[in-house]
């Protein structure tokens, strides 16, 4: 069952009062139980052109706790699909965590490797061209053009416009989908999850590549809590205020992050008064299965 449009929800906060702001949510986390979120919309048409082009399956990249790994999983059984993940680090196995396990159980066919081999199989496709040509090969993250125009489609579905929407960076996909579909109106936040100033240039050739030819946006480097995959306490206890607070599931690696980033920048009075915002709720949630098997600090779902 996909939920789409995802909707629009308002976020009441004192902090928001206070600062005379409108601060709404789109929900990508509810489109699918198990292709949640900016993984829905990267899959859509690059599902579309693997079945136009005769594919067997999808063959793709991740970590042990991927979201993109779970998604095409899952989006591949349900159209039919075989599909192999290349999983970085061969200590790994498919029981060795929630979101692992739950790939294993949609039928992926897990290929657990160095991490030497992962970055050179990642970066050069032709042995892997060679050895499964029935394969429609993704890239880690799943960000590619076609995944770029699934995410542009977050903007068409709006009924209103905003003055600010913010959304989390990993490989950028979304980042430069909302960006195309934005056409240039309103400003565009990303806060980066990685941790370093050379996402800058990983977003400008993103958007030549593809070319995006709009610069209203800007990135916020200040709020990774120590660079990809790097969680805190505070971070999570952060998360766990919001939950009770708001009612709101957010997850460590990025929409906690987002989330922590907006209300640090409303404090520091970043916006102008009476601006309407609007976050962008990528999804990422099957990761807190495997997060809270190993952590100290829970995340409270």
């Amino acid at each position: 069952m996909v939920n789409l449009p995802s909707p629009v929800q308002p976020i009441n906060d004192e902090l928001f009062e206070k600062n005379e702001l409108q601060v709404w949510i789109k929900r990508d986390d509810l489109i699918h139980e198990e292709i949640m979120g900016n993984k829905w919309r990267k899959l859509k048409y690059n599902i579309e052109y693997a079945i136009k082009q005769g594919y067997s399956g999808l063959l793709t990249f991740g970590g042990a706790y991927s979201n993109h790994i779970a998604a095409t999983a899952a989006a591949a059984k349900a159209n039919n699909l075989k599909s192999i993940g290349i999983i970085r680090g061969e200590e790994l196995n498919p029981s060795s965590n929630a979101t692992l396990r739950f790939v294993n159980e949609q039928k992926m066919d897990l290929k657990f490797v160095s991490r030497g081999d992962f970055r050179s199989l990642k970066e050069d496709y032709e042995e892997l061209k060679y050895n499964y040509p029935d394969y429609y090969i993704l890239p880690e993250g799943g960000t590619n053009n076609l995944a770029i125009q699934g995410c542009s489609e977050i903007i068409d579905e709006l009924s209103e416009t905003f003055d600010y929407y913010i959304t989390p960076i990993g490989t950028g996909g979304t980042f430069c989908g909302i960006l195309k579909g934005l056409a240039g109106k309103g400003t565009l936040l990303g806060v980066s999850s990685l941790k370093g100033n050379w996402i800058d240039d990983e977003i400008k050739n993103l958007l030549e590549t593809n070319k995006i030819d709009f610069s209203n946006y800007q990135i916020m480097k200040d709020f990774h809590f120590g660079g990809y995959g790097k969680v805190t306490d505070q971070l999570i206890d952060f998360i766990n205020r919001i939950k009770q607070k708001n009612g709101l599931q957010l997850d460590p690696i990025y929409t906690g992050k987002m989330y922590f980033a907006t209300l640090k920048l409303i404090s520091d009075e970043f916006f102008p008064k009476k601006s309407k915002i609007l976050l962008i709720h990528t999804g990422g949630l099957q990761g807190i299965a495997g997060f809270n098997e190993v952590a100290k600090t829970k995340i409270l779902i």
